[in-house]
């Protein structure tokens, strides 16, 4: 049995989740497809990339897994399959896989001629190619070797000083405001000294919880999830919806000499 995660922009109220696994179940029958999610914002590389990052090392090597976001970016898209640190990705080349591997060598990426092959949807394509991966074929011989990959530049914390300018790059279910800045980097350039964290034009956070119960029902605290990141929040409530956060947004972050 083969693990496969799937992470799509697709939506749950189409049929177009069900093609995709009907297509990799029809070429691979004793598959376990795992969803990462389907709601990613459309067309957000930056969101999918979020995902699949802190999700896929939870799985074990060799787990193949399937990206279907911002497919058609250009008139002759393109679709790549690559093994890195064990796993297996396959999808399009549209610059998520830089933003999640920013050494990705394109010596390693393979591009699935899908037209040659009759494929023409994204479920075909990631279908055919998750059988073809399943049946033991060499990574190689997937497709042509690529000489270069469309690359992106994630959004990055922005150090001035004893300032940082992080982003909002993600809303969770619970509204929680997840942060692009992680602890290890955080703590490096805090150096031990007290903070203020600046969102909108309230009052700053002063301290990092470890869970909602460090504060009272209601009150907004800011600590870091699972995956290492910076997150906003409110104990018993919705932090995005209160306090009219949006992604792409900048938070602040003041360090006190």
């Amino acid at each position: 049995m083969h693990i496969v995660s799937i992470t799509t922009d697709f939506g749950l109220q189409d049929y177009y989740v069900a093609e995709l696994k009907a297509h990799i179940y029809q070429r691979s029958p004793d598959s376990q497809i795992v969803d990462v999610s389907h709601s990613v914002d459309s067309h957000d590389i930056v969101q999918a990339a979020h995902f699949v990052e802190n999700v896929f090392r939870a799985f074990p090597e060799g787990s193949i897994h399937c990206v279907s976001v911002y497919n058609y970016y250009q008139k002759q898209s393109s679709f790549i399959a690559f093994e890195k640190e064990g796993h297996f990705f396959i999808g399009p080349d549209n610059g998520i896989f830089s933003l999640i591997f920013e050494d990705l060598n394109p010596a390693n990426v393979f591009e699935i001629d899908h037209k040659l092959l009759g494929l023409n949807s994204i479920a075909k394509i990631l279908g055919w190619a998750t059988g073809y991966l399943i049946e033991g074929n060499s990574i190689k011989e997937i497709g042509i070797q690529r000489s270069e990959i469309n690359q992106k530049m994630g959004i990055k914390p922005v150090v001035v000083g004893s300032q940082i300018r992080a982003t909002i790059i993600h809303i969770d279910h619970y509204e929680n405001v997840v942060i692009n800045l992680k602890r290890d980097q955080f703590d490096k350039i805090r150096e031990g000294r007290d903070f203020q964290i600046y969102y909108k034009q309230k009052d700053p956070i002063t301290k990092i919880s470890e869970n909602y119960g460090d504060v009272v029902i209601g009150d907004v605290m800011c600590s870091f999830n699972s995956a290492g990141y910076m997150q906003i929040g409110i104990n018993m409530g919705k932090a995005s919806n209160l306090l009219n956060l949006n992604k792409n947004e900048t938070i602040q972050i003041n360090f006190l000499d």
